[in-house]
């Protein structure tokens, strides 16, 4: 006995449902507590689930300050055009506005133990 009868249209529409709540899952992360990894995470951790940074010093006493490019920023151009009621006109010079927005960093501080030591987010 069947509780719920399946028609031939909803065995069609089955594999698109399945496959958009696949995508929607996958979709969804978790947002990083950094607050709570400062004193028990490594750089070698961090390399492991970040990849290499982007750039990274090592101080003299051993700190290493990490760099992890997080979005990368972009120009948008967009052309220029002027229109009034009686009458329309091409691109005028400069023709063009630009909108730039900038690259946003993920700064990691390890102590010289290897520690996480403190992080913040720049843009640059």
């Amino acid at each position: 006995m069947k509780m719920f009868p399946v028609t031939g249209a909803m065995r069609g529409l089955l594999p698109a449902i399945v496959a958009i709540l696949i995508l929607l899952t996958g979709c969804a992360s978790r947002k990083i507590d950094w607050a709570g990894r400062v004193g028990n995470y490594t750089y070698d951790q961090a390399i492991l689930e970040l990849g290499p940074p982007d750039k990274h010093a090592t101080l003299a006493d051993g700190t290493i300050v990490a760099d992890w490019l997080t979005r990368r920023g972009y120009v948008y151009v967009a052309p220029v055009f002027g229109y009034t009621p009686w009458a329309y006109y091409g691109p005028y010079y400069p023709a063009y506005v630009d909108t730039y927005t900038p690259d946003y960093f993920l700064r990691l501080v390890f102590g010289p133990e290897g520690k996480l030591q403190s992080w913040r987010r720049l843009a640059r």
